[in-house]
Protein backbone atom coordinates (compact mmCIF):
# COMPACT_ATOMS: atom_id res chain seq x y z
CA UNK A 1 0.00 0.00 0.00
CA UNK A 2 1.42 3.49 -1.30
CA UNK A 3 0.92 6.52 1.77
CA UNK A 4 2.06 9.74 1.17
CA UNK A 5 3.92 11.84 4.11
CA UNK A 6 5.79 14.43 5.05
CA UNK A 7 9.24 14.28 6.84
CA UNK A 8 11.01 17.38 8.37
CA UNK A 9 14.60 16.85 9.15
CA UNK A 10 17.53 19.51 9.34
CA UNK A 11 21.00 18.89 7.66
CA UNK A 12 24.24 20.84 6.17
CA UNK A 13 25.37 20.57 3.44
CA UNK A 14 28.58 22.38 2.15
CA UNK A 15 28.17 24.58 -1.26
CA UNK A 16 30.32 23.93 -4.25
CA UNK A 17 32.68 27.35 -3.53
CA UNK A 18 33.11 25.83 0.32
CA UNK A 19 34.36 22.55 -1.15
CA UNK A 20 36.58 24.17 -4.06
CA UNK A 21 38.25 26.40 -1.35
CA UNK A 22 39.13 23.12 1.48
CA UNK A 23 40.66 21.11 -1.66
CA UNK A 24 42.58 24.20 -2.64
CA UNK A 25 43.82 24.60 1.35
CA UNK A 26 45.42 21.02 1.42
CA UNK A 27 47.40 21.43 -1.93
CA UNK A 28 51.07 22.24 -1.23
CA UNK A 29 52.76 24.89 -3.27
CA UNK A 30 53.40 22.56 -6.28
CA UNK A 31 50.29 21.11 -6.39
CA UNK A 32 48.17 24.17 -5.90
CA UNK A 33 50.20 25.82 -8.94
CA UNK A 34 49.20 22.63 -11.32
CA UNK A 35 45.95 23.31 -9.73
CA UNK A 36 46.13 26.62 -11.10
CA UNK A 37 47.51 25.58 -14.35
CA UNK A 38 44.91 23.17 -15.18
CA UNK A 39 41.93 25.95 -14.15
CA UNK A 40 43.27 29.01 -16.66
CA UNK A 41 43.01 25.79 -19.27
CA UNK A 42 39.50 25.16 -18.33
CA UNK A 43 38.13 28.36 -17.88
CA UNK A 44 38.90 31.14 -20.78
CA UNK A 45 36.84 33.50 -18.57
CA UNK A 46 39.66 33.14 -16.51
CA UNK A 47 43.45 35.06 -17.22
CA UNK A 48 46.65 35.23 -14.97
CA UNK A 49 48.74 38.46 -14.77
CA UNK A 50 48.04 41.84 -13.88
CA UNK A 51 44.55 43.56 -15.34
CA UNK A 52 44.76 46.54 -17.75
CA UNK A 53 41.37 47.45 -17.69
CA UNK A 54 39.88 49.60 -20.92
CA UNK A 55 36.40 49.93 -20.87
CA UNK A 56 34.94 52.16 -17.84
CA UNK A 57 33.69 50.14 -14.88
CA UNK A 58 30.95 52.33 -14.28
CA UNK A 59 29.60 51.42 -17.44
CA UNK A 60 28.60 47.93 -16.40
CA UNK A 61 25.75 48.17 -14.28
CA UNK A 62 23.05 45.15 -13.28
CA UNK A 63 19.96 47.55 -15.48
CA UNK A 64 22.44 47.35 -18.15
CA UNK A 65 21.09 43.62 -18.84
CA UNK A 66 16.75 44.44 -17.91
CA UNK A 67 16.19 44.18 -22.14
CA UNK A 68 16.88 40.23 -21.59
CA UNK A 69 13.99 38.43 -22.62
CA UNK A 70 12.75 36.75 -19.57
CA UNK A 71 10.45 34.18 -21.28
CA UNK A 72 13.54 32.20 -23.27
CA UNK A 73 14.84 31.42 -19.92
CA UNK A 74 14.23 31.52 -16.13
CA UNK A 75 18.59 31.67 -15.56
CA UNK A 76 18.35 34.74 -17.65
CA UNK A 77 16.50 36.42 -14.72
CA UNK A 78 19.82 36.94 -12.60
CA UNK A 79 21.94 40.15 -13.23
CA UNK A 80 25.59 40.22 -14.44
CA UNK A 81 27.31 42.29 -12.86
CA UNK A 82 30.90 42.99 -14.23
CA UNK A 83 32.33 45.05 -11.01
CA UNK A 84 32.15 42.20 -8.88
CA UNK A 85 35.28 40.82 -11.13
CA UNK A 86 36.52 44.60 -12.61
CA UNK A 87 36.72 46.57 -9.09
CA UNK A 88 38.21 44.19 -6.20
CA UNK A 89 38.77 46.47 -3.13
CA UNK A 90 41.43 44.18 -1.63
CA UNK A 91 44.66 45.58 -2.36
CA UNK A 92 47.49 44.13 -4.30
CA UNK A 93 49.77 43.61 -0.92
CA UNK A 94 47.16 41.50 0.54
CA UNK A 95 47.08 39.11 -2.10
CA UNK A 96 50.57 38.70 -3.63
CA UNK A 97 54.31 38.25 -2.74
CA UNK A 98 57.59 38.55 -3.47
CA UNK A 99 60.25 36.48 -1.90
CA UNK A 100 63.09 36.31 -4.47
CA UNK A 101 65.22 39.04 -4.92
CA UNK A 102 65.57 40.83 -8.37
CA UNK A 103 68.68 38.93 -9.61
CA UNK A 104 67.68 35.50 -9.19
CA UNK A 105 66.71 34.20 -12.43
CA UNK A 106 64.55 31.20 -13.64
CA UNK A 107 66.99 28.45 -14.47
CA UNK A 108 65.32 25.13 -16.02
CA UNK A 109 66.42 21.93 -14.29
CA UNK A 110 66.74 19.34 -17.12
CA UNK A 111 66.11 15.69 -15.54
CA UNK A 112 68.09 12.67 -16.81
CA UNK A 113 65.66 9.55 -17.95
CA UNK A 114 67.66 6.30 -16.20
CA UNK A 115 67.40 2.96 -17.27
CA UNK A 116 64.87 0.91 -15.38
CA UNK A 117 65.87 -1.42 -12.77
CA UNK A 118 64.75 -4.30 -14.50
CA UNK A 119 66.03 -3.17 -18.13
CA UNK A 120 69.36 -3.25 -16.84
CA UNK A 121 68.58 -6.67 -15.90
CA UNK A 122 67.62 -7.90 -19.63
CA UNK A 123 70.57 -5.75 -21.19
CA UNK A 124 72.87 -7.68 -18.82
CA UNK A 125 71.36 -11.10 -20.10
CA UNK A 126 73.02 -10.27 -23.48
CA UNK A 127 75.92 -11.11 -22.32
CA UNK A 128 75.02 -14.68 -22.04
CA UNK A 129 74.33 -17.14 -24.91
CA UNK A 130 70.84 -18.25 -24.45
CA UNK A 131 68.45 -20.01 -27.05
CA UNK A 132 65.33 -18.19 -27.75
CA UNK A 133 62.90 -20.58 -24.96
CA UNK A 134 66.07 -19.72 -22.44
CA UNK A 135 66.22 -16.08 -23.22
CA UNK A 136 61.63 -15.64 -22.93
CA UNK A 137 62.44 -17.69 -19.62
CA UNK A 138 64.94 -15.66 -18.14
CA UNK A 139 63.24 -12.71 -19.30
CA UNK A 140 59.96 -14.14 -17.64
CA UNK A 141 62.28 -14.30 -14.29
CA UNK A 142 63.92 -10.89 -14.20
CA UNK A 143 59.94 -9.42 -14.99
CA UNK A 144 59.35 -11.22 -11.40
CA UNK A 145 61.89 -9.46 -9.54
CA UNK A 146 60.22 -6.26 -7.50
CA UNK A 147 61.80 -3.37 -6.70
CA UNK A 148 63.87 -4.94 -3.71
CA UNK A 149 65.47 -7.46 -6.07
CA UNK A 150 63.88 -10.39 -4.90
CA UNK A 151 61.83 -12.83 -6.81
CA UNK A 152 58.79 -13.67 -4.19
CA UNK A 153 57.34 -16.47 -5.75
CA UNK A 154 57.65 -20.04 -5.70
CA UNK A 155 59.41 -21.95 -9.04
CA UNK A 156 56.38 -24.48 -9.69
CA UNK A 157 53.95 -20.81 -9.56
CA UNK A 158 56.21 -19.61 -12.01
CA UNK A 159 56.38 -22.30 -14.30
CA UNK A 160 52.30 -22.63 -14.56
CA UNK A 161 52.18 -18.72 -14.93
CA UNK A 162 54.60 -18.90 -17.81
CA UNK A 163 52.62 -22.09 -19.29
CA UNK A 164 48.92 -20.37 -18.77
CA UNK A 165 49.81 -16.63 -19.71
CA UNK A 166 53.26 -16.84 -21.78
CA UNK A 167 52.80 -19.87 -23.94
CA UNK A 168 56.19 -21.15 -22.34
CA UNK A 169 56.08 -24.86 -21.41
CA UNK A 170 59.05 -25.88 -19.89
CA UNK A 171 59.80 -27.69 -16.03
CA UNK A 172 61.06 -26.79 -12.61
CA UNK A 173 64.84 -27.64 -13.50
CA UNK A 174 65.33 -25.63 -16.49
CA UNK A 175 63.76 -22.72 -14.65
CA UNK A 176 66.23 -23.73 -11.75
CA UNK A 177 69.08 -23.31 -14.20
CA UNK A 178 67.64 -20.52 -15.85
CA UNK A 179 67.67 -18.96 -12.45
CA UNK A 180 71.06 -19.32 -11.53
CA UNK A 181 71.84 -17.49 -14.31
CA UNK A 182 69.99 -14.32 -13.26
CA UNK A 183 72.23 -14.83 -9.82
CA UNK A 184 74.94 -13.81 -11.89
CA UNK A 185 73.69 -10.57 -12.70
CA UNK A 186 74.38 -7.49 -10.74
CA UNK A 187 73.88 -6.14 -8.37
CA UNK A 188 74.65 -9.11 -6.27
CA UNK A 189 72.37 -10.89 -4.70
CA UNK A 190 69.58 -10.30 -7.60
CA UNK A 191 66.95 -12.71 -7.76
CA UNK A 192 67.37 -14.35 -4.37
CA UNK A 193 64.25 -16.09 -3.16
CA UNK A 194 64.61 -14.83 0.78
CA UNK A 195 67.18 -13.10 3.05
CA UNK A 196 69.26 -16.02 3.74
CA UNK A 197 69.74 -16.75 -0.41
CA UNK A 198 70.34 -12.84 -0.99
CA UNK A 199 73.20 -12.78 1.50
CA UNK A 200 74.76 -16.01 0.38
CA UNK A 201 74.77 -14.83 -3.14
CA UNK A 202 77.01 -11.88 -2.49
CA UNK A 203 79.18 -13.59 0.06
CA UNK A 204 80.06 -16.39 -2.68
CA UNK A 205 81.20 -13.70 -5.35
CA UNK A 206 83.28 -12.39 -2.47
CA UNK A 207 87.53 -13.64 -2.38
CA UNK A 208 87.44 -16.94 -0.18
CA UNK A 209 88.89 -15.89 3.12
CA UNK A 210 88.73 -17.20 6.83
CA UNK A 211 85.75 -14.75 7.86
CA UNK A 212 83.75 -14.69 5.01
CA UNK A 213 83.81 -18.80 4.91
CA UNK A 214 83.03 -18.37 8.49
CA UNK A 215 80.29 -16.49 7.41
CA UNK A 216 78.79 -18.63 4.98
CA UNK A 217 78.43 -21.26 7.26
CA UNK A 218 76.84 -19.03 9.90
CA UNK A 219 74.44 -18.24 7.25
CA UNK A 220 73.88 -21.70 5.34
CA UNK A 221 73.38 -23.94 8.88
CA UNK A 222 72.55 -21.12 11.77
CA UNK A 223 70.50 -18.75 10.14
CA UNK A 224 67.77 -18.21 12.57
CA UNK A 225 70.89 -18.73 15.29
CA UNK A 226 72.51 -15.56 13.59
CA UNK A 227 69.21 -14.05 12.93
CA UNK A 228 68.07 -13.52 16.89
CA UNK A 229 72.01 -12.69 17.48
CA UNK A 230 72.51 -16.09 20.44
CA UNK A 231 75.64 -15.32 19.60
CA UNK A 232 77.23 -17.80 22.71
CA UNK A 233 75.38 -20.10 20.84
CA UNK A 234 77.46 -19.49 17.66
CA UNK A 235 80.44 -19.60 19.23
CA UNK A 236 79.52 -23.37 21.00
CA UNK A 237 78.49 -24.44 17.90
CA UNK A 238 81.33 -23.57 15.19
CA UNK A 239 83.97 -23.73 18.07
CA UNK A 240 85.17 -19.62 17.29
CA UNK A 241 87.06 -16.85 19.78
CA UNK A 242 84.16 -14.35 19.84
CA UNK A 243 86.98 -12.18 18.28
CA UNK A 244 86.36 -14.55 15.12
CA UNK A 245 82.49 -14.28 15.42
CA UNK A 246 82.79 -10.48 15.42
CA UNK A 247 84.62 -10.45 12.26
CA UNK A 248 82.45 -12.72 10.69
CA UNK A 249 79.29 -10.80 11.39
CA UNK A 250 81.43 -7.52 10.29
CA UNK A 251 81.26 -9.29 7.21
CA UNK A 252 77.72 -10.59 6.78
CA UNK A 253 76.48 -6.38 8.25
CA UNK A 254 78.39 -4.97 5.34
CA UNK A 255 75.82 -7.05 2.63
CA UNK A 256 72.60 -5.25 1.09
CA UNK A 257 69.86 -6.96 2.38
CA UNK A 258 67.99 -5.19 -0.63
CA UNK A 259 70.08 -5.06 -3.74
CA UNK A 260 67.08 -3.99 -5.73
CA UNK A 261 66.80 -0.76 -3.49
CA UNK A 262 70.27 0.15 -3.85
CA UNK A 263 70.00 0.37 -7.79
CA UNK A 264 66.38 1.97 -7.99
CA UNK A 265 67.28 5.17 -5.35
CA UNK A 266 70.04 6.06 -7.01
CA UNK A 267 68.13 6.53 -10.53
CA UNK A 268 65.25 8.19 -8.29
CA UNK A 269 64.59 11.43 -9.42
CA UNK A 270 65.27 13.43 -5.96
CA UNK A 271 61.30 15.52 -4.91
CA UNK A 272 62.18 18.96 -4.81
CA UNK A 273 60.36 20.31 -2.00
CA UNK A 274 58.94 24.18 -2.23
CA UNK A 275 58.14 25.36 1.26
CA UNK A 276 55.31 27.36 1.51
CA UNK A 277 55.98 30.13 4.07
CA UNK A 278 58.65 30.96 5.80
CA UNK A 279 59.98 32.44 9.21
CA UNK A 280 62.68 34.60 9.05
CA UNK A 281 64.13 37.04 12.38
CA UNK A 282 64.38 40.54 12.18
CA UNK A 283 65.49 42.41 15.22
CA UNK A 284 64.39 39.72 17.39
CA UNK A 285 61.33 39.66 15.92
CA UNK A 286 59.76 36.63 13.86
CA UNK A 287 58.09 37.37 10.91
CA UNK A 288 55.89 35.05 8.27
CA UNK A 289 55.52 35.70 4.65
CA UNK A 290 54.22 33.37 2.09
CA UNK A 291 55.34 31.72 -0.69
CA UNK A 292 54.61 34.34 -3.26
CA UNK A 293 53.82 31.26 -5.94
CA UNK A 294 51.01 30.56 -3.68
CA UNK A 295 49.62 34.46 -4.78
CA UNK A 296 48.74 34.52 -8.02
CA UNK A 297 47.20 37.79 -9.90
CA UNK A 298 44.19 36.37 -11.57
CA UNK A 299 41.52 38.72 -13.41
CA UNK A 300 38.29 38.15 -15.46
CA UNK A 301 39.30 38.34 -19.27
CA UNK A 302 38.63 41.67 -20.69
CA UNK A 303 37.37 39.48 -24.37
CA UNK A 304 34.84 38.73 -22.41
CA UNK A 305 33.97 41.67 -20.84
CA UNK A 306 33.82 43.09 -24.69
CA UNK A 307 31.52 40.41 -25.30
CA UNK A 308 29.13 41.21 -23.24
CA UNK A 309 29.59 45.09 -24.07
CA UNK A 310 28.86 43.84 -27.64
CA UNK A 311 25.57 42.03 -26.70
CA UNK A 312 24.25 45.20 -24.52
CA UNK A 313 24.42 47.39 -27.56
CA UNK A 314 22.67 44.83 -30.09
CA UNK A 315 19.55 45.71 -30.99
CA UNK A 316 18.45 42.63 -32.23
CA UNK A 317 19.55 39.71 -29.67
CA UNK A 318 18.97 36.51 -31.06
CA UNK A 319 18.68 33.05 -29.13
CA UNK A 320 22.16 31.85 -30.09
CA UNK A 321 23.82 35.19 -28.71
CA UNK A 322 21.39 34.83 -25.70
CA UNK A 323 23.01 30.72 -25.65
CA UNK A 324 26.63 32.33 -25.50
CA UNK A 325 25.80 35.51 -22.91
CA UNK A 326 24.14 32.45 -20.25
CA UNK A 327 27.44 30.72 -21.23
CA UNK A 328 29.54 34.05 -20.34
CA UNK A 329 27.87 34.36 -16.79
CA UNK A 330 28.76 31.07 -16.01
CA UNK A 331 32.22 31.21 -16.94
CA UNK A 332 32.08 34.28 -15.33
CA UNK A 333 30.84 33.40 -12.28
CA UNK A 334 32.60 29.71 -12.03
CA UNK A 335 36.11 32.54 -12.42
CA UNK A 336 34.96 34.57 -9.46
CA UNK A 337 34.44 31.97 -7.30
CA UNK A 338 37.63 30.58 -8.20
CA UNK A 339 39.24 34.28 -7.69
CA UNK A 340 37.62 34.13 -4.42
CA UNK A 341 38.66 30.54 -3.08
CA UNK A 342 42.15 31.29 -3.97
CA UNK A 343 42.10 34.37 -1.75
CA UNK A 344 40.47 32.74 1.41
CA UNK A 345 43.04 29.95 1.05
CA UNK A 346 45.71 32.40 0.95
CA UNK A 347 44.37 34.73 4.59
CA UNK A 348 43.26 30.63 5.86
CA UNK A 349 47.15 29.70 5.42
CA UNK A 350 48.48 33.02 7.04
CA UNK A 351 46.41 32.98 9.73
CA UNK A 352 47.15 28.98 10.55
CA UNK A 353 50.82 29.58 10.24
CA UNK A 354 50.77 32.76 12.08
CA UNK A 355 49.13 31.51 14.94
CA UNK A 356 51.69 28.20 14.88
CA UNK A 357 54.22 30.63 14.91
CA UNK A 358 53.66 32.71 17.90
CA UNK A 359 51.99 29.40 20.00
CA UNK A 360 55.89 28.10 19.62
CA UNK A 361 57.61 31.53 19.16
CA UNK A 362 60.17 30.17 21.51
CA UNK A 363 61.23 27.62 19.33
CA UNK A 364 61.36 29.14 16.32
CA UNK A 365 63.38 31.98 17.62
CA UNK A 366 65.96 29.68 19.28
CA UNK A 367 65.84 26.36 17.42
CA UNK A 368 66.23 23.84 20.25
CA UNK A 369 63.28 21.10 20.32
CA UNK A 370 63.68 21.28 23.91
CA UNK A 371 61.50 24.66 23.21
CA UNK A 372 58.59 23.32 21.53
CA UNK A 373 55.80 23.47 23.34
CA UNK A 374 52.71 20.35 23.31
CA UNK A 375 50.11 21.70 20.52
CA UNK A 376 47.86 19.88 18.91
CA UNK A 377 45.24 20.73 16.24
CA UNK A 378 42.47 21.51 19.03
CA UNK A 379 44.92 24.34 20.07
CA UNK A 380 45.30 26.42 17.16
CA UNK A 381 41.72 25.98 16.00
CA UNK A 382 40.89 27.77 19.16
CA UNK A 383 43.14 30.28 18.92
CA UNK A 384 41.96 31.04 15.21
CA UNK A 385 38.63 30.56 15.09
CA UNK A 386 38.54 27.80 12.48
CA UNK A 387 37.31 23.62 12.49
CA UNK A 388 40.14 21.36 13.48
CA UNK A 389 39.57 19.69 10.06
CA UNK A 390 40.91 22.36 8.30
CA UNK A 391 44.21 23.32 10.57
CA UNK A 392 44.61 19.81 10.07
CA UNK A 393 44.39 20.09 6.05
CA UNK A 394 47.37 22.91 6.38
CA UNK A 395 49.23 21.40 8.33
CA UNK A 396 49.43 17.44 6.65
CA UNK A 397 51.16 19.00 3.38
CA UNK A 398 52.85 22.09 4.01
CA UNK A 399 56.48 23.09 4.82
CA UNK A 400 57.54 26.36 6.17
CA UNK A 401 60.97 27.49 5.58
CA UNK A 402 62.74 28.26 9.22
CA UNK A 403 66.47 29.67 10.13
CA UNK A 404 67.06 26.31 11.35
CA UNK A 405 65.26 24.39 7.99
CA UNK A 406 63.00 23.33 6.10
CA UNK A 407 60.37 21.33 8.25
CA UNK A 408 57.16 19.69 7.71
CA UNK A 409 54.42 22.01 9.46
CA UNK A 410 52.77 18.77 11.39
CA UNK A 411 55.90 18.15 13.06
CA UNK A 412 55.34 20.58 15.16
CA UNK A 413 52.52 18.89 16.59
CA UNK A 414 52.63 16.50 19.36
CA UNK A 415 50.98 15.34 22.85
CA UNK A 416 51.46 16.57 26.40
CA UNK A 417 53.26 15.02 29.27
CA UNK A 418 53.08 16.78 32.79
CA UNK A 419 57.04 15.71 34.63
CA UNK A 420 57.93 15.12 38.00
CA UNK A 421 58.06 19.16 38.14
CA UNK A 422 54.81 19.66 36.96
CA UNK A 423 56.05 21.04 33.97
CA UNK A 424 53.97 20.15 30.49
CA UNK A 425 56.58 19.13 28.02
CA UNK A 426 56.23 17.88 24.37
CA UNK A 427 56.60 14.28 23.82
CA UNK A 428 58.96 15.28 21.15
CA UNK A 429 61.72 15.99 23.28
CA UNK A 430 60.70 12.97 25.17
CA UNK A 431 61.08 10.80 22.36
CA UNK A 432 64.90 12.62 21.67
CA UNK A 433 65.95 12.16 25.19
CA UNK A 434 65.19 7.98 24.88
CA UNK A 435 67.35 7.76 21.16
CA UNK A 436 70.18 9.67 23.58
CA UNK A 437 69.88 7.23 26.11
CA UNK A 438 69.89 3.80 23.64
CA UNK A 439 72.50 5.61 21.47
CA UNK A 440 75.11 5.73 24.72
CA UNK A 441 73.88 2.22 25.65
CA UNK A 442 76.34 -0.39 26.05
CA UNK A 443 75.72 -2.38 22.68
CA UNK A 444 77.27 -5.38 24.28
CA UNK A 445 74.38 -4.80 26.88
CA UNK A 446 71.69 -2.99 25.62
CA UNK A 447 68.68 -1.27 27.84
CA UNK A 448 65.56 -2.79 27.94
CA UNK A 449 62.47 -1.07 28.38
CA UNK A 450 62.04 -1.14 31.73
CA UNK A 451 65.56 -0.22 32.11
CA UNK A 452 65.14 2.80 29.89
CA UNK A 453 61.65 3.92 32.17
CA UNK A 454 64.01 3.84 34.86
CA UNK A 455 66.54 6.56 33.61
CA UNK A 456 63.71 8.38 32.24
CA UNK A 457 62.67 8.92 35.04
CA UNK A 458 65.23 9.26 36.86
CA UNK A 459 65.56 12.44 34.46
CA UNK A 460 62.47 14.02 35.60
CA UNK A 461 59.77 11.52 32.81
CA UNK A 462 57.89 9.38 34.67
CA UNK A 463 56.80 6.78 31.69
CA UNK A 464 55.24 3.65 31.73
CA UNK A 465 57.38 0.83 30.13
CA UNK A 466 54.55 0.39 27.49
CA UNK A 467 54.89 3.87 26.75
CA UNK A 468 58.54 3.50 26.23
CA UNK A 469 57.78 0.68 23.74
CA UNK A 470 55.34 2.70 21.55
CA UNK A 471 57.89 5.74 21.62
CA UNK A 472 60.90 3.53 20.72
CA UNK A 473 59.05 2.16 17.71
CA UNK A 474 58.19 5.41 16.69
CA UNK A 475 61.66 6.06 16.56
CA UNK A 476 62.09 2.70 14.39
CA UNK A 477 64.42 1.01 17.19
CA UNK A 478 64.56 -2.53 18.13
CA UNK A 479 64.00 -4.24 20.86
CA UNK A 480 67.32 -4.99 23.24
CA UNK A 481 68.14 -7.78 21.79
CA UNK A 482 68.33 -6.78 18.72
CA UNK A 483 70.48 -3.79 19.30
CA UNK A 484 73.00 -6.27 20.92
CA UNK A 485 76.58 -6.03 19.17
CA UNK A 486 79.37 -8.41 19.66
Amino acid sequence: MIKQFLNLKLSQKLSPQQIQVMKLIQLPTQAFEQRLLEELNDNPALESGKEEPEIPADEYEADEYEDFDDSETDTMQEDINIDEYLNDDTPDYKTQANNYSDDDEERESPLAEPISFHQDLINQLNTFILNDEEREIAEFLVGSIDDTGYIRRSIPDMVDDMAFTQGIYTDEKTVERILHIIHQLEPAGVGARDLQECLLLQLKQKTPMQDVALAIDILEQQFDAFSHKYYDKLMQKFGVSSADLKNAIHVIEKLNPKPGGSYTAGNRVTENIVPDFAIRILDGELQLTLNGRNAPSLHVSKDYQEMMQTYKDSRDKSSSQRDAVQFIKHKLDSAKWFIDAIRQRQETLLVTMNAIMHYQQEYFLEGDEAKLKPMILKDIADLVGLDISTISRVANSKYVETPYGTKLIKEFFSEGFTNDQGEEVSTIEIRKVLREIIEEEDKDKPLNDDQLADILKEKGFPIARRTIAKYREQLDIPVARMRRKI
